[in-house]
């Protein structure tokens, strides 16, 4: 059991190590956020899983707020409306349960932001390609190599790790610090 906990520690001393080294494009996805709620657009996030749970739990880190009180920002996950997601995936399958729900949604102001831990998850992808034929930004928030994903989104944050619950740890981590200098410039 030792061990375990030791290759698990050893694991997030890494991906960390990557994350201190990296701060330039942390910095670059809070600015993306930052620009998409000085203009009014809101955050859509998305994602399968555990990443579908950080999805939840990030948007709602601006509708409610993080640390200080302030105004309230505009989020939300699509991971959530149980029957839009079964009514897409039964009518046009699981590859198109987010890309319609941005179709229908997602305004130019706006920034789409997929989850995967892999970076190939065919929905994500989907919708990215569907959030550009719109104008519109977009973020991935991936692990391992990034996946067909890095290439399609606007600007890739990869976890460069094979283990997905260190990959939605950072995910989670790097999410929080975001909500912290959104806390500091919209208080």
């Amino acid at each position: 059991m030792e061990n375990i906990v030791k290759k698990s520690i050893e694991r997030h001393k890494l991906a960390l190590n990557f994350l201190e080294n990296n701060t330039s494009i942390i910095l670059e996805v809070a600015e993306l956020f930052i620009s998409t709620f000085k203009k009014e657009g809101k955050i859509i996030f998305m994602g399968n899983g555990g990443s579908a749970s950080d999805a939840l739990h990030l948007s709602a880190e601006f509708v409610g707020r993080f640390k200080k009180n302030r105004k309230p920002l505009e989020a939300i996950s699509l991971s959530t409306n149980i029957p839009i997601i079964t009514a897409i995936g039964n009518d046009f399958g699981f590859e198109y349960i987010f890309s319609r729900q941005i179709k229908a949604i997602a305004k130019e102001n706006d920034l789409v932001v997929g989850i995967s831990t892999s970076g190939n998850s065919k929905n994500i992808i989907n919708a990215i390609k569907e959030a550009k034929s719109k104008n519109i930004k977009t973020v991935g928030f991936l692990g391992k190599d990034g996946g067909l994903l890095k290439d399609i989104v606007d600007v890739a944050l990869i976890i460069p790790s094979d283990d997905t619950a260190t990959v939605q740890e950072m995910h989670i981590l790097v999410g929080h610090i975001i909500c912290e200098i959104i806390d500091e410039r919209f208080s």
